[in-house]
C-alpha cells in the first residue's frame, strides 16, 4: 500500500483534519494487515513533523538526499516509521 502527498489547505490547517486524516490512513493499514507505516518528510516540513510525531511516528532514520543536488544543498530526508505489531 502506498499514500504518497497528504496535505490540507493552509486556510483549513489548524482544525484537526490532517490529524483525523493520520488516524484514519493508520486504521487504513492495521485492517489491511499491514505491520508498520513508513513514511519520508523533508528537513522543512516542520508542522508535517510535529504532526508525525503526535500521531506516534518514531524517527527511523535520517540521511541526505543521495543526488548531486541534495549533497550540494544538504538536502536533508527523516523517514519515520510508526509499527502496527500489536495495536488495537
Amino acid at each position: 500500500l502506498a499514500l504518497k502527498r497528504m496535505s490540507v489547505r493552509k486556510d483549513y490547517r489548524g482544525l484537526g483534519i490532517a490529524t483525523a486524516l493520520g488516524r484514519t490512513a493508520l486504521a487504513f493499514a492495521r485492517q489491511r494487515g499491514c505491520r508498520a507505516v513508513v513514511l519520508n518528510t523533508l528537513m522543512l516540513q516542520h508542522e508535517a513533523r510535529a504532526l508525525y510525531e503526535r500521531l506516534g511516528f518514531r524517527r527511523h532514520r535520517h540521511y541526505v538526499l543521495p543526488t548531486t543536488y541534495g549533497r550540494l544543498a544538504n538536502c536533508t530526508i527523516t523517514t519515520y516509521r510508526y509499527d502496527l505489531a500489536g495495536t488495537p
